[in-house]
């Protein structure tokens, strides 16, 4: 079916450059373009590639808008608090593009789901933040023969590429395998300036929709880093490991496993007294025992929201402050979601300190405990 008038005046402007044209516009109504995240790098990446006229796109996301999202998810608004994110993305796609088909996969990608879903799409685009994600989305892409397009955002800087292409490397060719993840702070935990997923994730609209025309040369082989206080872009070639067990000549991932496994998310490294639940923490301590709760995040984090009793001890600052803490108390760290508090309790157990860390962090004790109690 051609063009329609609407859709001629709509892509007027692709429609004057050579390298696009009607024949070009046309491949990108038939392109099937999977979006793997509605966050910060999803949310220009969605916008960019309903615009520019993919004809299906895909989103899958499993989680809900939340307040502190609206610093850098420029898809969701302030009235899309609550709203699981692909039903807000299909409200604000919808009204940009209606000639776009919206198919929205409100579930996590995981290693059940993942051929099904991938396999229907002719390429991904990962906007997902976290490692296991990214292993899952590699490998699947790679035993399905589907490109992907990789984004990642740490704090200032950003990164993307064009991996699974034939012949091509894909992404454990650069990171054969992960890194520690108690060494691995998330965007919550670290930061990340607002802007600079706009701009990986509209680099990463852009390479996808190269790949679909044809167009300029795609980032295969070629990792791009990009320093936003410096203003300044870098390159590296990136080569395909014949070794890599995934696209290497003798491949030993010829299945998709348990990547929260792979990766050690989730797993106790520290044994099984390690952590405690906010309901213990609630309860009251046995007449004679004494606990200190620190918490172990930042200033501004305190101000939000602090469990009545803690003190606040950055865990920057928690190595010269150890004088500070009562040697006979059990000590139970706290930070936002418990990962920043498993390393504060292995330096004071390592100290000669009984600790334990808040499992869930403060989150989970707004969510079960106080409930009026501010989350972020």
């Amino acid at each position: 079916m051609p063009l329609s008038s609407l859709e001629l005046i709509r892509y007027a402007r692709h429609l004057t450059l050579p390298e696009v044209g009607m024949a070009g516009q046309e491949r990108l109504r038939q392109a099937r373009v999977l979006l793997i995240g509605a966050g910060g790098l999803g949310s220009p990446a969605a916008l960019y590639l309903a615009a520019a006229g993919i004809g299906t796109l895909g989103i899958v996301d499993a989680d809900r808008v939340d307040l502190t999202n609206l610093q850098r998810q420029v898809l969701h608004g302030t009235g899309a608090v609550d709203m699981p994110k692909t039903e807000s993305a299909a409200v604000r796609l919808h009204d940009l593009n209606p000639h776009v088909d919206l198919r929205l996969h409100s579930v996590r990608l995981t290693s059940q789901n993942a051929r099904e879903i991938v396999g229907g799409y002719d390429i991904a685009v990962d906007g997902s933040d976290n490692f296991p994600t990214r292993y899952l989305v590699n490998d699947a892409s790679v035993l399905l023969g589907k490109p992907y397009v990789y984004g990642s955002i740490f704090r200032f800087d950003g990164q993307v590429s064009l991996f699974g292409a034939p012949g091509a490397p894909c992404y454990r060719c650069l990171f054969a395998e992960p890194p520690p993840p108690d060494l691995v702070p998330n965007c919550a935990e670290a930061g990340v300036l607002g802007v600079l997923p706009g701009i990986v994730g509209t680099l990463q609209a852009l390479e996808a929709i190269k790949w679909i025309l044809g167009a300029g040369e795609s980032l295969a082989g070629r990792l791009i880093l990009f320093d936003a206080l410096r203003l300044r872009f870098r390159e590296l070639a990136v080569v395909r490991d014949p070794g890599c067990a995934v696209c290497g000549d003798r491949p030993t991932v010829t299945e998709l496993i348990d990547y929260e496994a792979y990766c050690g998310v989730g797993a106790d490294t520290t044994g099984a007294e390690s952590e405690i639940s906010v309901a213990e923490l609630a309860r009251p301590t046995d007449r004679g025992a004494t606990r200190t709760v620190v918490d172990v995040r930042e200033d501004w984090e305190w101000e939000i929201a602090r469990i009545p009793g803690s003190r606040l001890v950055p865990l920057s600052q928690l190595p010269g402050r150890l004088g500070e803490l009562d040697p006979r108390a059990e000590i139970v760290t706290v930070c936002h979601h418990g990962q920043r508090s498993l390393t504060a309790q292995r330096l004071l157990q390592g100290a000669g300190f009984r600790a334990r860390s808040l499992a869930g962090g403060i989150d989970a004790w707004a969510a079960e405990v106080d409930r009026g109690m501010a989350r972020y």
